[in-house]
């Protein structure tokens, strides 16, 4: 596949099924990521992928967390969060692990680590698989944080859900580059 392909037309698409990349594939897209912009050759970044039955054991951490912020959490809610994991047969979460008073800013990490994650998408894209990049309360939660082993130094970044593609790939909207770009 083309580069300017898979820049121009990958889409998120969040239907996703077995089988998800093989161990081959997923190196090609793990070897995309550590192609980020990395201002400062930190490499501020790391990954973890999760699936088979350890996406139930995310779920119920996803509960857990619903939980604790939420002790009244209905049955539904619960059920939705322990469920979260399952849209996909493979999960990776993408973490920023920025090194804090370095000369680069923390904020310049993240985007690396941002950046890392935009390339895991584009490989997933130019091998035919689907993917769907999450963020969200999860995401955010520092019970899950904990629960995923991060440490003080370190956030997510989200959580990529990569498979095959279910029904039909969807197209990318026509944008005007002219509606975002103006000179200065």
């Amino acid at each position: 596949m083309e580069a300017l392909d898979a820049l121009l037309n990958r889409v998120s698409l969040a239907r996703l099924q077995a089988p998800a990349p093989n161990s081959e594939q997923r190196d090609v897209m793990f070897r995309a990521a550590l192609r980020a912009p990395d201002h400062g050759y930190l490499r501020p970044w790391r990954f973890l992928s999760i699936e088979g039955d350890a996406r139930n054991r995310l779920g119920e951490l996803f509960a857990a967390a619903l939980l604790k912020k939420n002790p009244q959490a209905t049955p539904e809610a619960l059920s939705k969060a322990r469920s979260m994991p399952l849209r996909a047969p493979l999960l990776v979460v993408v973490i920023a692990s920025v090194q804090r008073n370095h000369k680069i800013p923390v904020e310049e990490q993240v985007l690396s680590a941002g950046c890392a994650a935009h390339g895991i998408l584009l490989a997933a894209y130019a091998q035919g698989f689907g993917a769907m990049w999450r963020t969200g309360e999860m995401s955010h939660d520092p019970h899950v944080a904990a629960g995923l082993g991060l440490e003080a130094h370190e956030q997510m970044v989200g959580f990529i859900y990569l498979g095959s593609v279910e029904g039909e790939r969807r197209s990318p909207p026509e944008l005007n580059p002219a509606d975002f770009v103006s000179n200065w």
